[in-house]
């Protein structure tokens, strides 16, 4: 065989292999399914409200602050007696990331288990090959697990991710939101470097009640973590790099002194706590998550509150918003501007649908701040508080694994809308017309030129498969 015929075989085969890929990623989530009309008879509003008056034994308070949130992380895992579990979707080196895994390490030591579960693409792209999570996952007693490592041979799996983002120690404390494990989420603002702005509601449980908020996430933990798609990770190291990679994670935990949070002080007594999940297999999933806060979006007597970091609806939501906005006419959603979001796919799709958001009749609220803000929240009425993973957006809706936290109880609802309302005074209100309302107290931010004309650009493009997005 002469070698033209050979290099010409070698191309085709590239090209085949390429549109194979192509389609194979793309063609199983263009259908977008609804939830079936058995799972919409399992939604019982009522039942995320504490009504016979039982003590729920829990209390929580809004995490808001990235420094909060790593020493928040810190303290838990230094209490840890038995038990710790994380699941996130990306989880990076960096001085957060060093100090947790230096604490966890302490906690491995004095017998502790520690369960780690993360999303196979971002954990392959972020902690294949370092030191410090190879060390860490050859200790006796910690096991780490990714969910869904993409196999190239089978395009279909590089999309169903874990966007999963808890930490549970023991049977005392829960730690859900939208933050990532590394330094654009956690700990202190390092100088001249960009921050993600999120948050997270921290569970404190002193009872011992079965269908406590904690139990709950640790059910679906090990629902998730006993899947046949999730695999260990780093449980081989030679034990002389693994000895001395851990004792430097030891002599770093030396300097990390104790936090001393006062759980009883921080936290406030809730009524209720209800977990939320999708389905928890890799391909195009029913919108659990959007479906059960769409009905109680609707069950609301006087106001709803929304804050996410992108808008991207399909059909379907587009309409739930609608019918939101008709129940419910004081209905707001705060969410990034296309000059302060990080995600140039969500602003793209932003900027070539925002008439068609205003349009569902909502109160539409674009954050103006110098960071991009990354929380997922909302408020129904004056009882209702929900935090967690779940964006407004059509890949939490239809593609990714969510958790949202349900939480019934007037005070943490109060909390969670001061700081919403913080977010809200950072924002200009978009009119029908798409123009920003005046307010004198917010200055408009203007975007880079670069960015505007890549979000422009991009904006097109996007349309093609923005149900991935």
């Amino acid at each position: 065989m002469n070698r033209k015929k050979v290099l010409k075989i070698i191309v085709f085969s590239l090209l085949a292999y390429v549109v194979y890929f192509v389609i194979g990623m793309l063609a199983p989530f263009i259908q977008m399914k609804s939830v079936s009309s058995d799972y919409k008879k399992e939604i019982d509003v009522t039942s995320f409200y504490n009504q016979n008056n039982r003590s729920s034994h829990e209390y929580a308070k809004i995490i808001e602050s990235n420094k909060e949130a790593l020493d928040v992380r810190l303290d838990m895992i230094k209490r840890a007696k038995e038990e710790i579990i994380l699941s996130t979707f990306d989880i990076r080196e960096g001085n957060s990331t060093t100090d947790m895994f230096s604490v966890m390490t302490e906690a491995a030591d004095r017998g502790v288990k520690v369960k780690i579960l993360v999303d196979g693409l971002y954990g392959t792209l972020h902690m294949e090959g370092r030191d410090i999570f190879k060390a860490f996952g050859s200790h006796p007693n910690v096991e780490i697990r990714f969910y869904n490592t993409p196999n190239l041979l089978k395009p279909w799996t590089v999309h169903g991710c874990l966007h999963d983002k808890y930490l549970v120690v023991d049977q005392q404390y829960l730690l859900m939101g939208g933050r990532n494990n590394f330094d654009y989420f956690l700990g202190e603002q390092r100088k001249g470097k960009s921050l993600g702005l999120d948050r997270e509601i921290l569970i404190y449980n002193k009872g011992s009640e079965k269908d406590s908020s904690v139990n709950q996430v640790k059910n679906y933990f090990r629902k998730v973590w006993n899947l046949n798609v999730c695999k260990t990770k780093f449980n081989k190291w030679s034990k002389e790099k693994r000895t001395s990679q851990i004792q430097k994670l030891k002599k770093h935990a030396e300097k990390i002194h104790n936090i001393g949070y006062d759980y009883e002080k921080e936290t406030i007594s809730i009524e209720k706590a209800t977990l939320v999940t999708n389905p928890t297999h890799i391909y195009g999933k029913e919108p659990y998550v959007w479906e059960t806060l769409k009905q109680l979006m609707i069950s609301a007597d006087q106001r709803i509150l929304i804050h996410t970091p992108y808008a991207v609806f399909s059909k379907e939501m587009y309409k739930g918003m609608k019918e939101i906005k008709r129940k419910v006419p004081d209905t707001t959603i705060i969410l990034n501007s296309i000059a302060s979001g990080d995600n140039i796919c969500a602003s793209a799709d932003y900027k070539k649908n925002r008439k068609n958001i205003v349009g569902t009749g909502v109160k539409v609220y674009e954050y103006m701040g110098k960071h991009s803000t990354h929380g997922k929240s909302l408020i129904i009425d004056d009882d209702i508080a929900v935090v967690g993973s779940y964006n407004f957006d059509c890949r939490s809706t239809y593609v990714d694994t969510e958790t949202m936290l349900v939480v019934h109880g007037k005070e943490i609802t109060k909390q969670l809308e001061q700081n919403l309302n913080l977010l809200k005074d950072g924002s200009l209100e978009v009119d029908e017309n798409e123009n920003y309302k005046k307010n004198n107290a917010v200055e408009e931010r203007m975007g880079d030129g670069k960015k505007e004309r890549l979000i422009t650009f991009l904006s097109y493009i996007v349309q093609g498969f923005r149900y991935l997005i």
